[in-house]
């Protein structure tokens, strides 16, 4: 029996967890013929009809014995009380004596769900009556099937109140179950996702799942929708387009102005800075065939017969959505294609120029026809240090870029986060940062596969404010590759409350979506998930120094003691301070004597060594602690005592150079967080231009590292 409109019912839901090997009450409808049941039986009648979700509310429940005679009558009184719901039949199961404690949540409540940006999901929290009372306080696990196994499912639980209900870790209770019982009843929710997909199934969903007498999960109750899944049809863009942005052998701009200060004159007077041949940039621009000393083509029409890697679109959102449709018509132009104009797509667009952008794309995609690759709209441009490449609209003066290449790529939805990370870490190698827009065509998901298939990025930052639809699947598939070939990847998640919903919206189209299943996705593709700009900051800091490892076991030396106290109070959770061995205390000692600093420094962890130590006895403890267990040293520098050197450069970098020597030779990491105002960046510039990565304060370094140490 099942109903025409989309619902699932809990006759239906029981058979499809049945079959994936899960416990179920026995149970029967009352109009199919003979019931698994003894006269006098306990039972529980339950009237199932369509789209009744809460039968109870209904009075569709009844608990008494087994009598048919009695059921029958019983069912038809629902079937009167449900009457605006049309009748399915009378399901008759065994009622499940299940185990309980005495002021604590025993029930669980639990959801497999089709979600359209994340694939299939196993949602598990407490459940029962007061499941969104204990929500509070214990959030729902979010397991999404293709990046979990049950294994990794059961760690979760294990460390969530439920779990340690269950398993009996609370203080003062006994165990219910035990770990292999848990294990195979998780095992069967990833097999019943399978059926469930077959049976167009898009939520299960299971309340309460109790244990029975033997500490088998059971679902007393399941209820859910039906729907088709809906084919995709999206090609994807042609993998050329990745090496046509990065690094372009020709590239031609639309819409500079002969008025300096425009956006498009900005972004050629720092396009004409890059290691590009002269003859490998031409301009678009009507009624002439040279300006600036550039040849100039009238349309994009010629460049059917004259083709580049990249076209810039400097132009109006109008002119800007003819010149895409001009190069999709004509079957070529350009591999990738930049849009800078806002007002596609996002709060400024009120004639649907991004829908028509959009479609155009598609359509031509979908029909197999040539369409180039487009970045943006909204986008504020890019950096490629290889080929000195900058594309963006903002003028060296405010911005001056060094071509540093390196291992780290960044992202980012928004220009502004872009260009105020290259402005604040200078000293990052850089692969690549791209400002993307509005991701109308290429999006999140497209770069990390480009990333993944480039192998001069090692880590990828990324800041986002909303996925395009179906995208979230598609990115944590491309981090998962990225991370399976020993890649990183840090991602800043904007648009995170209603408010922040609200501006990402208006300001670039952007769908913030559900925080918490993309958290709970990403972290699952072993991404760096970062609550705090801040912590991201950090966090890419380190990892620009040192792309691989993991450090969880922290020295820390200083020469103030709040630093020291306040260092302590952060070595927690993922890391923890590291410890000293009975000899390499007495060689710590010695250390400090030999540097005048006996009766003023104590030989522990954390090590404050005072304002009365100088770069020696820095150098000198240093490779101490990297000969240790340590994995990690975070060095605090205070450099208002007159015992540092911090105004000559040339003391100041031959500091920075051993210290850094010392983090190379033993293969560990080392960062220095400089405590002091304006009057020493000198100092913290001389030590980043050693390779060492540097913090304001000891916390900003510990963020970083905790972040780091977060990931799976």
């Amino acid at each position: 029996m099942q109903t025409a409109t989309g619902f699932l019912h809990e006759g239906r839901a029981y058979g499809l967890l049945a079959a994936a090997g899960l416990r179920v009450p026995r149970h029967g409808f009352l109009e199919s013929g003979p019931l698994p049941f003894v006269p006098g039986e306990p039972i529980v009648l339950k009237g199932i009809a369509d789209q009744l979700w809460h039968k109870s509310d209904k009075g569709a429940v009844h608990f008494g014995t087994f009598d048919v005679d009695v059921l029958k009558a019983e069912a038809a009184a629902m079937q009167q009380r449900v009457a605006e719901h049309p009748w399915v039949g009378g399901l008759v199961c065994e009622k499940v004596a299940f185990k309980r404690l005495a002021g604590l949540p025993t029930e669980a409540l639990v959801s497999l769900k089709r979600d359209p940006d994340a694939g299939w999901l196993v949602v598990c929290g407490i459940g029962g009556l007061q499941a969104d009372a204990w929500a509070s306080m214990a959030p729902p696990m979010i397991w999404p099937i293709a990046l979990t196994t049950p294994a990794q499912a059961l760690d979760d639980l294990r460390a969530h109140w439920l779990g340690r209900t269950w398993l009996g870790h609370q203080r003062g209770t006994e165990a219910l179950t035990d770990e292999t019982k848990l294990l195979a009843f998780l095992q069967g929710l990833w097999r019943a996702a399978e059926g469930l997909e077959a049976e167009g199934v898009t939520l299960l969903e299971l309340n309460p799942v109790v244990l029975d007498g033997e500490g088998l999960p059971t679902a007393l109750d399941g209820v859910g929708t039906l729907e088709a899944a809906a084919a995709s049809t999206v090609a994807t863009p042609d993998p050329a387009w990745y090496q046509a942005l990065l690094n372009p052998r020709s590239l031609v701009i639309a819409g500079v102005s002969s008025r300096e200060g425009t956006v498009g004159r900005i972004i050629l007077e720092n396009v004409r800075k890059a290691s590009l041949p002269a003859s490998a940039l031409r301009l678009i621009k009507p009624g002439t065939s040279e300006f600036l000393g550039l040849p100039c083509l009238p349309s994009v029409a010629e460049l059917a017969i004259a083709p580049t890697d990249q076209l810039i679109l400097s132009l109006p959102a109008p002119q800007t959505l003819e010149a895409v449709e001009q190069l999709c018509r004509q079957g070529g132009g350009a591999t990738v294609v930049y849009l800078v104009a806002g007002g596609l797509g996002d709060g400024a667009d009120t004639e649907g120029l991004g829908k028509r952008l959009v479609a155009c794309l598609d359509e031509h995609r979908r029909a197999g026809k040539w369409t180039p690759a487009v970045v943006g709209p909204n986008g504020l441009g890019l950096f490629s240090p290889d080929q000195a490449l900058n594309t963006l609209f903002i003028p060296g003066v405010k911005l001056p870029l060094t071509a540093k290449p390196g291992h780290v790529a960044l992202v980012s939805q928004s220009g502004a986060f872009l260009i105020t990370r290259l402005s604040r870490r200078a000293e990052l190698g850089l692969r690549a940062a791209v400002a993307i827009g509005n991701q109308m065509d290429l999006r999140c998901s497209d770069f990390l596969v480009g990333f993944a298939s480039d192998p001069a990025v090692s880590v990828v930052g990324a800041y986002l404010e909303g996925f395009a639809p179906g995208d979230l699947k598609a990115t944590a598939a491309a981090a998962q590759t990225l991370r399976a070939s020993g890649r990183r990847v840090l991602l800043y998640k904007g648009g995170r409350s209603q408010e922040g919903m609200a501006a990402a919206s208006s300001h670039t189209g952007a769908l913030a979506g559900d925080h918490a299943l993309q958290a709970a996705v990403l972290r699952r593709a072993g991404v760096m998930l970062a609550e705090r700009m801040e912590a991201f900051d950090a966090a890419l800091t380190w990892l620009g120094a040192y792309p691989k490892g993991r450090p969880a076991s922290i020295a820390i030396m200083t020469n103030a003691g709040f630093e020291s106290v306040a260092s302590a109070d952060l070595l927690n959770g993922p890391f923890r301070g590291s410890k000293l061995t009975e000899a390499e205390t007495t060689a710590l000692a010695a250390t400090i004597e030999a540097e005048g600093l006996t009766g003023l420094v104590s030989p522990r962890l954390p090590l404050d060594l005072t304002p009365m130590a100088n770069e020696s006895a820095y150098l000198a403890s240093a490779k101490l602690l990297l000969a240790s267990e340590a994995e990690a040293v975070v060095v605090g520098l205070v450099p208002l005592t007159i015992r540092l050197e911090t105004k000559q450069l040339e003391a100041i970098q031959s500091f920075a150079s051993e210290l850094a020597s010392l983090a190379r030779a033993s293969g560990k990491w080392v960062g220095v967080a400089v405590e002091g105002g304006p009057l020493y960046d000198l100092y913290r510039q001389g030590l980043r231009a050693a390779g060492l990565p540097v913090f304001l304060t000891m916390e900003e370094a510990l963020e970083g590292l905790r972040l780091i140490a977060t990931e799976m």
